[in-house]
């Protein structure tokens, strides 16, 4: 009766059931034992998904459907992000936004699709990679200037300036992604019909947001029910980014939309802290599914292919970015470490690879690669902020040095001038007396 009764609970436990208690365990242990232990947890989401992945143990078993949950804590990250974003805020940022970020994305993304031409991709796989590369996890970097305090300083400004820019070039990505394999890689059809379809979600997103947004909300905060509050937000979101996905164009430019207009409502505040939660918990969820796609075999297989685009990627995004920063006026022991901390690839390129090979634009080796290979950088981006953070240590103790002699050089030099004024008017003093 006892093998039986195991046997029974064995086999109803396997599936779903076990997939989902293991992601619930793993978005409440991680971060408490990554803490422990003194390393990131973006780093332990990583871990656990490659350990327990396809390319792993195998023991998620339905990976499709866990990667659904992923790609909803990237509608919650874009409509935070729409939240975030005013028009004050991108004011207070122009010289990190427009100056140090549009900057950043065009030399890279130009840098990138020249690589691509060299290799011989079509025209469409070049504009897709170079843009997708161009950019950096938001995901990655704001957890770890959250995590380090650095929200506020200099370094975490241009950082967070440059990936705002990054963040809305990610719109017109995902949206165009599809579009060029519909026509033929042909980009000025894409942009035409791109711009007809922003066009209608553009109309319904923001008649709704006219007539009934806030009416609605207004309703919800009257009634003090948190059920209510949770139940209106999620709706909202996952609504619009099923219309923007309906048009033809990508689920996150409704969630990044929705974001902006509650971001010019009263409740701005109130929805932000009620859908936090989700979205850290969907966020650590997405971290997780990134570990799928670390190839094992394929490193083993194609060792110095990995390692070239990994670190080809990483060193020219550096230079880039540091050299971006430093033409912007920033000292170099900031410049280098925003360099470093933005050098990996970004979530969205994950979207827009997979899109791409879904429309037959990427065959399916060269997006496995390509999905290997921004997964490494995002991986080693912890590791590469401790190295810039040392760095600009001791390349702020060196220009603190160079200021103290050359603060005691221009002293020495005014008091030499002195003593020679001094020396001259006795002189002359004493040509007169004789």
């Amino acid at each position: 009766m006892v093998s039986e009764a195991a046997t029974g609970l064995t086999s109803f436990m396997k599936g779903s059931k076990t997939d989902a208690l293991i992601l619930l365990a793993t978005t409440a242990l991680n971060t408490p034992i990554c803490n422990k232990l003194q390393i990131s947890p973006i780093l332990g989401f990583l871990s656990l998904g490659l350990l327990l992945g396809p390319n792993g143990k195998g023991i998620i078993s339905d990976v499709h459907k866990t990667e659904m949950l992923a790609d909803l804590g990237i509608v919650m990250f874009l409509f935070e992000m729409g939240i975030h974003l005013d028009f004050s805020t991108l004011m207070s940022m122009k010289r990190d936004v427009f100056g140090i970020g549009l900057s950043q994305f065009t030399v890279t993304a130009v840098a990138v699709a020249g690589i691509c031409k060299l290799l011989g991709f079509s025209l469409a796989a070049m504009i897709i990679i170079g843009w997708s590369l161009a950019l950096s996890s938001s995901a990655f970097v704001l957890q770890l200037l959250k995590d380090k305090g650095e929200t506020e300083s200099q370094y975490g400004k241009a950082s967070f300036g440059t990936l705002l820019l990054q963040d809305l070039m990610v719109v017109p990505l995902l949206v165009i992604t599809p579009i060029l394999a519909g026509t033929g890689g042909n980009p000025k059809e894409a942009v035409s019909k791109a711009c007809v379809q922003i066009a209608m979600a553009l109309t319904g997103i923001f008649t709704f947001g006219k007539l009934a947004l806030n009416p609605l909300l207004d309703i919800v905060s009257e009634s003090g029910s948190q059920e209510a509050s949770i139940g209106v937000i999620l709706a909202i979101v996952i609504g619009m980014s099923y219309l923007t996905e309906g048009l033809g164009l990508s689920n996150t430019l409704g969630a990044f939309l929705s974001g902006m207009l509650i971001a010019e409502t009263k409740h701005r505040h109130n929805v932000e802290i009620e859908a936090s939660p989700i979205r850290g918990i969907l966020v650590g969820l997405f971290f997780f599914t990134v570990g799928f796609e670390v190839d094992l075999g394929m490193i083993k297989s194609r060792p110095r292919e990995i390692a070239a685009v990994v670190t080809g990627l990483l060193a020219l995004k550096t230079v880039i970015a540091t050299a971006v920063c430093k033409m912007f006026g920033l000292p170099m022991s900031i410049a280098q470490r925003v360099g470093l901390v933005l050098s990996q690839g970004g979530e969205f390129g994950f979207l827009a690879f997979k899109s791409a090979r879904k429309s037959g634009i990427l065959s399916d080796e060269k997006t496995k690669l390509l999905l290997t290979s921004v997964s490494l950088t995002m991986a080693l981006t912890p590791i590469l902020e401790q190295v810039g953070s040392k760095m600009a240590s001791q390349l702020e103790a060196k220009e603190m040095a160079n200021k103290k002699k050359s603060v005691k050089e221009m002293g020495q030099l005014k008091m030499g001038n002195v003593g020679k004024g001094i020396a001259a008017k006795l002189e002359s003093k004493i040509k007169k007396a004789i």
